[in-house]
């Protein structure tokens, strides 16, 4: 993986000034409700727009923005597919809220019900959460690569193909998933240019992200053809002494 070419190849598109202020303009407009919903699910398509531009070897992965509508339902998919997944993290939080609420009440009416019981419940319920959580960071990205592939909603809960992809490829990736951390946490720094800087910074990392699972899926792609070739040359091709033979 060429890890420096994903957080620079950005600035090497002869219209980055351009692609990149229409991205941070969108990342900025997120923070109006309502108006968000267009935007940011516009960025969302955008960034698998540039997740297959790579995979694919495109010379200048950073697509034109010309493809709103399109972009924008492909974000509203990638949305509702982590939605889904986020389903056993959103009932968890609402069973802590709901049972904090009751045994809040009852140590209200009777101090000595709420002690070491309920708060050890609470821990544990909000520790599975975050292994949820963990999973599904880890998980998410390679079905976004999938669906970039397919095209297909279904593409998200291909898990067997999903799991496979993932342990194929598994140095790669999970260099991946840690850059993507990395990308984010250095852009929070974009605070520093008069706090708006930040939607734009935010919007660059999108790209970084993009370009690193792009690399994952590209790097996969010869050496599955690698191995079919091998596989034809051992089985299928006739040897030296028969092609003599022949002759």
């Amino acid at each position: 993986m060429d890890i420096g070419k994903s957080f620079t190849y950005a600035f090497d598109d002869e219209k980055w000034v351009q692609k990149l202020a229409i991205g941070g303009l969108l990342m900025l407009a997120t923070v109006i409700p309502v108006v968000n919903i267009f935007t940011g699910l516009v960025i969302l398509g955008y960034s698998l727009r540039v997740l297959q531009n790579v995979a694919e070897g495109a010379e200048q992965p950073l697509p034109e923005w010309d493809d709103w509508a399109g972009d924008w339902v492909k974000g509203l998919m990638m949305a509702l597919a982590y939605l889904i997944y986020s389903i056993p993290i959103i009932l968890v939080s609402g069973f802590s809220w709901a049972a904090s609420a009751i045994w809040g009440y009852s140590a209200y009416s009777d101090p000595g019900v709420a002690e070491v019981f309920p708060r050890v419940c609470l821990t544990g319920v909000s520790c599975l959460a975050g292994l949820w959580g963990l999973a599904v960071a880890v998980v998410f990205p390679a079905a976004m690569i999938k669906y970039a592939e397919e095209g297909e909603f279904g593409g998200f809960f291909r898990f067997g193909e999903i799991f496979r992809f993932i342990g194929d490829n598994f140095g790669n990736y999970i260099v991946a998933v840690l850059l993507i951390i990395v990308a984010q946490f250095v852009a929070g720094f974009g605070v520093i240019l008069c706090a708006i800087g930040v939607f734009f910074t935010y919007f660059w990392s999108s790209l970084v992200c993009s370009h690193l699972l792009g690399q994952v899926k590209a790097e996969a792609r010869p050496a599955m053809a690698a191995a079919t070739y091998g596989d034809l040359v051992e089985g299928d091709l006739p040897s030296d002494e028969e092609a003599s033979d022949d002759a």
